[in-house]
Formats: structure tokens, sequence, C-alpha cells
């Protein structure tokens, strides 16, 4: 595991008004995944074969710029071959592969709330791998949002639930923690459209043999997807789940992450619930209750209070853990 850009050390302000947006922006566009994905879906697509085309536009789409970007430096991606194997499999390929099993067992409310506990994941992991306890207003604040949570997915109105399906659940939280914390890290030297380019690469790959082997449901529809009455051709959804809700979101979420630390940025993540809500309506009439309403306060309140709780970041990019020496210079990542 890479050195992780610690809660402890203070980015300057600018640093951190654009790590809040960067983490709003891949909130909004994780967030539209599902309404996009429901209209294909209700064609007949499976959810493997949008994933499959979502993580696989995604990597074409940062393939470029990517390259680009590393300049000729290709020994970062052997340097941080592990890492890259690690995000693909677990954060993309990984995660998805849990939640889609999930909500073949669970209510979607269910799936989603288990894989949302992943801040609560982050916050556990950096106090005991790292010895960053979490502050009381931290805490105050983890606890609103979680209530919150609980109140926008409507979670009390759903009966008994399969103890298979929750396991799947806790590994697609596992996922989703993992890619906060794994995106917080620098010392590794990948820039973040690096980092996200070979995650999809490698997930596509995943992905794709698992499809290939059945081991996941490869279906595929040209029909028309429909939104809020409106039919639009398929390939137009499709298009934006690959260069929306794959590539740029996993840029943004990873510079966010590394801007804010893997703590606060997993807390603003649980505002793509919100935004979920929002295109939902937007896309697909589906009008949020006054209790969904009353909860999304909630997570918002929460998220401001687990920000007020955070320690000021520092003008260094990264720190050491308590325990840890630094990182040599080359950007090579260091194991856990």
């Amino acid at each position: 595991m890479t050195t992780l850009t610690h809660d402890i050390e203070v980015a300057p302000a600018r640093s951190m008004r654009a790590g809040l947006g960067f983490a709003v922006l891949a909130a909004a566009s994780f967030g539209m995944s599902g309404a996009l994905a429901s209209g294909l879906l209700a064609t007949g697509w499976s959810p493997a074969a949008l994933v499959l085309c979502r993580i696989g536009l995604g990597a074409l789409v940062l393939a470029v710029p990517a390259v680009l970007e590393l300049r000729g430096r290709w020994h970062l991606l052997r340097a941080n071959a592990a890492l890259l194997l690690a995000f693909g499999l677990v954060s993309v390929a990984g995660c998805q592969f849990a939640y889609f099993n999930a909500v073949g067992r669970l209510p979607v409310a269910v799936a989603i709330l288990v894989e949302y506990v992943a801040p609560v994941a982050v916050v556990g992991w950096l106090w005991a791998r790292h010895q960053q306890a979490p502050s009381r207003l931290t805490v105050t604040g983890a606890t609103v949002a979680i209530t919150g949570l609980l109140l926008v997915l409507d979670v009390f109105s759903v009966g008994s639930v399969d103890a298979v399906g929750v396991l799947w659940a806790l590994g697609g939280m596992v996922g989703c923690a993992f890619f906060f914390v794994t995106s917080a890290g620098e010392d590794n030297g990948l820039p973040p459209i690096v980092l996200a380019a070979g995650g999809l690469l490698v997930g596509s790959v995943a992905l794709g043999v698992a499809g290939a082997l059945g081991l996941v449901p490869m279906r595929a529809s040209t029909g028309a997807a429909s939104y809020n009455g409106v039919s639009i051709a398929w390939w137009i959804p499709v298009l934006a789940l690959g260069v929306v809700t794959a590539a740029l979101s996993y840029v943004s979420g990873i510079v966010a992450s590394r801007a804010l630390g893997a703590r606060l940025a997993s807390f603003l993540g649980l505002l793509e619930v919100l935004f979920s809500v929002v295109f939902a309506w937007l896309l697909l009439g589906q009008l949020p209750g006054l209790v969904q309403l009353g909860g999304g306060v909630l997570v918002l309140a929460g998220v401001i209070l687990v920000r007020a709780g955070e320690p000021e970041r520092g003008p260094s990019a990264s720190a050491e853990p308590r325990g840890t020496t630094a990182a040599s210079g080359d950007g090579r990542s260091r194991a856990s």
C-alpha cells in the first residue's frame, strides 16, 4: 500500500477549495450512473454488460491523456504494477461485481447502505493503521451523516435481509473504502489520470474475463432508452456512462482524495446518494419524499461537521504515518 496523504497534514487553502470542488464533481458524476443505467436496463442490458461498457469506455477516454501525462516515465507503471492491479481489481471490478451480486439478493436500499458504510471503514483504518484517531466532532458528523443516509434510502421500510447478500454488500463496501484510501496516496508518483486509466483498464479486463467465463451475464440491446417519457438512442447514455460516470468520476475522485485526505473525501462521497436522488427525479421522474429530503439535510450537516472536525492540512502534499520512514524519491510505492 502506498503512503497516504494524511489528515494530520494540511494543504493550502486553495488546494482545499479545489479538493472540495473535485469531491462534489465526483459525487455528482458518480451519482448520475444509476439513473442512466436504469433506462438501459429496462431495454434488456445486463448490469455486468453496462459496467463493462462504462469502465471500458472510460479507459479508452483516458488512455491518450494518461500516456501524455506520463511523458515517457514508464518506470512508474513498472514500479506501481501491484498498486494498479489492486486498484483495478478491488476498487473498480471487484466493487462493482460485489455490488451487483448484493442487489441480486437484497433490496437496493440495503445494498447501497452497506456499501456507503465505507467512510466509517476509512476512519477505522486510519485509526488502526496510522493512529489517526477521529475527533469528537468527526464522530458526531459521521453519526449524523449515516442517520441521514438511512432516511434518504428509506431503509426502515424493508423487511428481513439475506445474509449472503449482506456479505456481498460488505465486499462492495471494502472496494469503496479501498478506493478512497488508495487514491489518497501520492508518494507513488502516479498522476491521478494515470491511476484512473490504469485501474479502469485492469477492471475492464477482469470483468471481461469474468463474462467470458460465464461468471456474470453479458447482455446488450440496441433498443432506445427512455428517460422521463423521452426516447433516445442507446449509445447516448452508454457514452455518458463511459465519459462522465467513469472517466470524469474516477479522475476527480482521486484528485479530491489527494487534496482532502481519505477520511474527508470518503464522507463527501456520501453526496453521491443525494445526487442519485436528484438525477432519478430529473431523468426518471422519481420524486423523493419528505423523509428522504430530511435525510439529505442530515447528510449535508454530517459532512459539514466532519469537515469542521478535521485538523487543518499543512503545506506539505503528503506525510508519513507514525512509525514509518520516508519513501525514496523515485516514485515507487511502499508495501503495507
